[in-house]
């Protein structure tokens, strides 16, 4: 019986050697004592115990240290042999910095996109202590969350009610902000505001450049951006200065603010105008009641007040006012929830999905900053490769440096110190590459992204980086080298072992294998978005312009403006909506009809739309007709989309009446279907679309021209602008294409695509600069090899192939390995698409093969190149 070895071993290294024998008897007695007693398992622990608790000072051998006449001299020698080296093999040294350049280029930009993408919103000085009011609730017998609009009279409810858990409750007219014309007698813009309740500037701590943060105070003032002011008023205070927005409202300039930088939440917003002017201005707002959800809410926690505390005390602050309101009787049933969404969440983990609070951006984070580490080490994998494959070029050093009595912790930092040499190398190359690139990228990502050169944090991290670069690419070549038999190796009969190319071969195998994942990822990512960009989306998007109504000139010269559009020839049709057709503004309950399950949550998309809304969009018919204005009754007639019949049970539609009673609309009306049409993808084309109903009735406030398609589009604008100037002068005649609005909704899937393509082709070629430098050296390794079966008859498709066939293996085996891990990455990134494309078969296909063809072409030119050289060269030296 033996105590065990590991243990008995790991108590011999740290032991005083004075003091091993003594306590090493004394412990082996004691074993052999347990093990008659209580047993060899019960022994094992114990002895086990006895090992560890022996580990302590006065027992534990001193370190040893070794005195060095010049320790500066020894490590200058280190890296004058590192830069000998790099030198004496140029070849070998571009692949080295040139593959370790092209990872840590890729490691930084994706770094700097990563750090761009964690520090959202925290310009805000109060980042930690803002949160989004939401609310959640109980439908269809499931809990949902992320309803993000919210009821207008739940402002004074959580100002007079909770408002000693916050310091600022503030009301925004909602996401994204609108389009209005500000004006000056010289000059005349568009740009992005937004109504904002006063008490922002402070909350959100804005940089102020003009005036105060109190500036939303005053009912007719307006705070505009930095670079809003300069294209105004030039380089001057415009603080007091008299403007106009859509030509009707008079404002003054009370503050001039900073722009908000690309990774803030209020990005693009050029003008804000107060709360309580949109309030005193849009008179249906005062007498909007519960059930009408149009606005944000944003909250700053009062000191000494948690979020958590906060969150418990406002959860049932709408139930314990609905309960008695008649009109929201029904709506008990919900037990509505508010909540509250930390800024933290806002950016990276605010996608709701079935009411379930998803991962959000943050997955798309994840996925780029994990191709950014594989890539760097795919490029320490290529440095470690060859660093092992010339271990025989090394290994005479080595021995000659043994035999004159370096020791191997010596041996270890030579070898250490190279590596960091060809780190730092690359490093500064990588470095040059990144500021030649950062436009392009920001450019590709849309982002605005720089070196921050004046962070303190950013040299830390810098320093970090390229230790733990140096670090990972230098261990194993490091521990490997110097782990060579002196004697061995000079008597000339040093060999590596057979198993010495197997790390080589497994490193191979884990570069093709993220590779292969990689092109799957781009491939599928690719297929997804083609599938989704090719659905039907039940409209002709071609030359639709859609133009908000910025003034009310749109509705007194309405008729006129449209007699003169259609009189230019360059116009087909123009119509109104109340919201553009690439987006849904608008979703009511309230509707009942003949045979409803009374337990359906009823929720539509609801558009009111001119009668010639559906000739301009050119939306398609399967059953009735379309809104005609010579019909007097169609002011209450409805057009459903197909989702709307499925999800009302309506066998025969036409005819069927529909009854609506909305308090925020008006209305208490029965309406008639007349017609079904296709779908129409106005929400996210990712998503099944959601069921629609068109009226006649209530607000447009988008213009809708159908350029003929006849003439060109840049012959038709100008002559559609003309006639805008001519009938409406005060306003700039602004539109966007609806195909450029649809085209919009792909962007963050087209930037994901592009960056893993990017990304993937620099894998993809540092995984060949290592194969290409690996195959030189095999080539160089098997030279006299391949002489002697030319000389013997070998043809050069013989030799090629026995100099492919390992490589090619490993690519398979990669390939093997990487198809059920992509497979797995790929179902959980399309799992939150409902509308999505089947994982084929041929995209795995179409990896490998690829995978073998980069391979072959990557060996090909170094095995051929090997095969027809001269035998009389190579077998000349013997």
């Amino acid at each position: 019986m033996s105590p065990p070895r590991l243990f008995l071993r790991f108590f011999r290294w740290y032991c005083h050697p004075d003091l091993k024998d003594h306590i090493e008897g004394d412990l082996m007695e004691l074993y052999y004592e347990r093990c008659e007693g209580s047993g060899k398992r019960k022994a094992d622990v114990q002895f086990i115990a006895d090992v560890l608790l022996l580990f302590r000072p006065g027992i534990i051998r001193p370190v040893k240290e070794y005195n060095h006449v010049n320790q500066y001299g020894m490590i200058k020698s280190y890296f004058k042999i590192g830069i000998r080296n790099l030198l004496k093999n140029k070849g070998y040294s571009v692949i080295n910095i040139g593959g370790l350049a092209a990872g840590m280029t890729v490691a930084i930009i994706i770094g700097l996109w990563v750090y761009d993408e964690l520090s959202f919103n925290r310009y805000y000085e109060n980042y930690d202590r803002i949160a989004q009011v939401t609310k959640a609730g109980n439908f269809d017998g499931k809990y949902y969350k992320g309803q993000k609009y919210l009821p207008y009279p739940l402002i004074e409810e959580l100002e007079t009610s909770y408002g000693s858990n916050f310091k600022h409750v503030v009301p925004i007219s909602g996401p994204g902000g609108w389009r209005g014309v500000l004006s000056t007698p010289e000059k005349k813009i568009t740009k992005t505001g937004m109504y904002i309740g006063d008490e922002a500037p402070e909350m959100f701590t804005w940089r102020m450049k003009y005036g105060t943060t109190t500036g939303l105070k005053d009912l007719h003032s307006i705070m505009i951006s930095a670079s809003t002011a300069e294209a105004m008023f030039g380089n001057v205070d415009p603080v007091g200065q008299a403007m106009k927005i859509n030509n009707n409202t008079d404002v003054v300039v009370t503050g001039v603010y900073e722009d908000f930088p690309k990774n803030t939440e209020f990005y693009g917003i050029q003008f804000f105008e107060p709360w309580d002017f949109y309030v005193e201005d849009a008179s249906w707002i005062k007498d909007q009641g519960w059930d009408n959800h149009f606005l944000f809410v944003y909250v700053e926690l009062a000191p000494n007040v948690t979020m958590e505390q906060a969150g418990a005390n406002i959860r049932k602050a709408e139930m314990k006012v609905i309960k008695d309101i008649d009109y929201m009787k029904d709506e008990l049933k919900y037990d509505m929830d508010i909540l509250l969404l930390p800024m933290a969440d806002w950016h990276l983990f605010s996608d709701f999905k079935d009411g379930e609070l998803q991962s959000g951006p943050v997955q798309l984070v994840w996925f780029i900053g994990a191709i950014g580490i594989f890539v760097l080490l795919l490029a320490c994998i290529n440095f470690m490769n060859l660093s092992t494959a010339r271990s025989e070029k090394r290994a005479r050093e080595v021995g000659i440096r043994k035999t004159m009595g370096s020791i191997r912790r010596q041996l270890v930092s030579q070898f250490f110190s190279e590596s960091f040499l060809v780190v730092a190398l690359a490093f500064v190359v990588s470095v040059s590459i990144v500021m030649l690139m950062l436009p392009w990228f920001n450019e590709l990502a849309g982002k605005d992204v720089s070196m921050p050169w004046q962070q303190s944090w950013f040299w830390a991290s810098v320093g970090i980086f390229i230790v733990i670069t140096g670090l990972l690419a230098g261990s194993y070549p490091a521990l490997y080298l110097s782990s060579f038999n002196p004697v061995s190796i000079l008597k000339g009969t040093f060999r590596a072992s057979r198993f010495s190319s197997v790390p080589r071969r497994i490193l191979v195998v884990i570069q093709f294998t993220v590779s292969v994942v990689l092109i799957v990822c781009t491939v599928s990512i690719y297929h997804q978005l083609m599938y989704v960009k090719d659905r039907p989306v039940g409209y002709s998007r071609e030359g639709l312009l859609m133009i908000r109504k910025k003034s009310n000139d749109f509705n007194t010269k309405g008729d006129v403006l449209r007699a003169e559009l259609k009189n230019t020839g360059m116009v087909t049709e123009v119509a109104e909506s109340g919201g553009d057709v690439t987006a849904i503004w608008s979703n009511n309950g309230g509707f009942t009809w003949e045979g409803k399950d009374p337990d359906l949550e009823e929720s539509f998309a609801t558009l009111n739309v001119s009668p010639e809304f559906g000739k301009t969009v050119g939306w398609h018919f399967t059953e009735g007709r379309d809104f005609s204005a010579d019909i007097a009754s169609d002011s209450s007639a409805i057009v459903l989309n197909e989702s709307a019949v499925k999800y009302m049970g309506l066998k025969d539609p036409i005819g069927k009446v529909i009854h609506w009673d909305n308090r925020a609309w008006g209305t208490n009306t029965n309406f008639t279907v007349v017609g079904v049409i296709n779908d129409m993808v106005m929400g996210s084309p990712f998503e099944p679309v959601k069921p629609t109903i068109y009226f006649t009735i209530g607000y447009e406030r988008v213009l809708l021209v159908k350029i003929n398609p006849a003439v060109s589009v840049s012959e038709a604008l100008p002559k559609i602008g003309q006639v805008f100037a001519k009938v409406i002068p005060d306003i700039p005649f602004d539109y966007t294409f609806a195909d450029e609005e649809y085209a919009a909704k792909f962007s963050t899937e087209e930037r994901v695509g592009k960056l893993a393509a990017v990304f993937t082709c620099l894998a993809i070629a540092i995984s060949c600069l290592g194969l290409f430098g690996l195959a030189s050296f095999v080539a160089e390794q098997r030279t006299k090899e391949i002489g002697i079966r030319k000389v013997l008859g070998a043809s050069v498709i013989s030799l090629w192939r026995m100099l492919s066939r390992e490589f090619v293996i490993l690519v398979i085996l990669s390939c093997i390995i990487a198809t059920p891990l992509a497979y797995y990455i790929l179902y959980k990134g399309l799992e939150h698409y409902a509308y999505r494309t089947n994982i084929g078969w041929w995209v795995f296909a179409t990896a490998g093969l690829g995978a073998l063809s980069i391979t072959l072409l990557t060996v090909s030119y170094q095995a051929i190149r090997a095969a027809l050289a001269n035998p009389i060269e190579s077998l000349r030296s013997e």
